[in-house]
């Protein structure tokens, strides 16, 4: 049995305000989540679905907007959230069903996912217990020592063949990717995707890449992007 993961939980502030909430504005008439919902129907590959909500208010619109796109006959619970991404995630992890073999987790600020990428997610988690879709870095890349301090500041050059991009879903063998945030948990770790938190116990991450764009909603300027790509792409 296989687990989606689907954060829906972050705040948003990035946004300014434009939209009450990122997940569920309307891109093309559809609330974001439902495109990442329907490209892992479409997939095959999830046999459950775990929403992550903020509060009991989101919860109810989220209920409302699946409902209204043919979207709640599908096995889907829920759970809570926490105040930062990994807090939300050992929350659902901690209610996935033990029966569960491989789970992934998926950022629903990312409608643009396809049912392709996903099934190749699949295949690359079966083998090697840990994989994430990502992107080669193509911008050049420098670095700081402080990132106050932006006048006249000293830039180290990065080897961009060696960077890339993450993005999401990430996908995990279930009691793998649990062991690992119960050790992010234990350590107060702090970490951004799931891939740190699976090399925290020292489980590599095989890269999957996507050639599909699959930008995150996260600014203003984002909507309008995606919304282009959402309606051009073919389903």
């Amino acid at each position: 049995m296989n687990t989606a993961i689907l954060l829906a939980a972050g705040s948003g502030q990035r946004m300014q305000g434009r939209v009450d909430d990122k997940v569920l504005t309307a891109l093309n008439g559809k609330p974001a989540i439902a495109y990442s919902i329907e490209a892992f129907v479409n997939s095959g590959v999830a046999d459950e679905y775990l929403v992550v909500y903020r509060d009991e208010a989101q919860k109810a619109l989220l209920a409302e907007a699946l409902s209204a796109h043919a979207l709640s006959h599908l096995k889907i619970q829920s759970v809570v959230g926490g105040q930062h991404r990994q807090d939300s995630v050992i929350h659902a992890l901690n209610v996935v069903s033990e029966r569960c073999e491989h789970v992934f987790i998926h950022d629903c600020a990312r409608p643009c996912i396809t049912s392709e990428a996903i099934r190749a997610l699949y295949q690359a988690v079966q083998q090697d217990k840990a994989a994430c879709l990502a992107h080669p870095v193509t911008d050049t890349i420098k670095r700081i020592a402080n990132p106050d301090e932006l006048k006249q500041a000293e830039l180290e050059d990065l080897d961009r063949s060696r960077l890339w991009a993450m993005e999401t879903p990430q996908a995990f063998h279930f009691s793998s990717i649990l062991k690992a945030y119960q050790n992010v948990v234990a350590k107060g770790l702090t970490i951004t995707d799931d891939t740190a938190a699976a090399a925290s116990i020292g489980l590599h991450t095989t890269i999957v890449p996507n050639t599909a764009p699959n930008p995150k909603l996260t600014t203003p300027n984002d909507l309008a992007y995606i919304e282009h790509l959402l309606s051009s792409r073919i389903n």
